[in-house]
């Protein structure tokens, strides 16, 4: 197979959201507050427990009342907030102002963090002429992240869940992604690091391929050792 594009997943893949705790603590500052450090660590535990960060470390019991929110969170921007405000609240926090912050935080750049061999594999596919579209589920928009980190112009398409009303692993949204870089499936690779959702793209006839999702310094070349980038 000669690969003339490539899929990537975003959160996991290309980047890492920070830990529960620098998002708590970057949400407490901003709003002023100063909390125990007791409380402190209570309510890492329970938000980490909730499932409540987006791309973090998921729910350990999804409430019956957001269940359905949940299962289909990725399929519009009200649904997502729906579902991780609702999550957030399972947890008292000292202020009712922090649900919406957090929710709100975990959107903006600076919450990110590219893994260390994205640009350079992002900029091997560009040189190369191989097109590149991220595919995520995901219920609000990452181009900003990706233009704050110095990525989006080596990005030629995004098919976002929330914006097609489709999410992974129906092979819609990868055939969307297909068609956004003009590419038949059978010359893609698909990149992700959940093999439910990414290993979607098989049934369209993409290769996929699939990296750890790791907290960024112990995946310092989990995209470069796919061999994305032709010799």
């Amino acid at each position: 197979m000669v690969t003339k594009g490539v899929l990537f997943d975003f959160s996991g893949t290309l980047f890492r959201i920070e830990p529960v705790r620098d998002w708590l603590a970057a949400v407490l500052r901003e709003e002023g507050l100063d909390v125990p450090p007791e409380d402190f660590e209570r309510y890492v535990s329970g938000l980490t427990e909730a499932g409540a960060l987006p791309g973090g470390p998921p729910p350990l019991r999804i409430p019956d009342r957001l269940a359905g929110a949940a299962s289909r969170r990725d399929l519009s921007a009200a649904l997502h907030r729906e579902a991780y405000t609702g999550l957030a609240r399972t947890v008292p926090l000292p202020d009712p102002g922090l649900y919406d912050a957090l929710y709100d935080r975990h959107r903006r750049p600076e919450a990110w963090q590219a893994y260390p061999d994205a640009a350079e594999v992002l900029a091997g596919l560009r040189r190369a002429g191989i097109a590149v579209c991220v595919v995520s589920n995901i219920g609000w928009d990452p181009r900003p992240v990706f233009r704050a980190h110095g990525l989006d112009a080596l990005v030629d398409a995004y098919a976002l869940s929330f914006e097609h009303g489709l999410q992974k692993p129906d092979p819609g949204l990868f055939r969307v992604a297909c068609a956004l870089i003009g590419l038949d499936p059978a010359d893609v690779v698909m990149v992700g690091d959940d093999r439910h959702a990414d290993g979607g793209a098989a049934a369209l006839g993409c290769e996929v391929r699939f990296v750890d999702h790791l907290p960024v310094a112990e995946r310092p070349d989990g995209l470069r050792s796919l061999g994305l980038v032709p010799e």
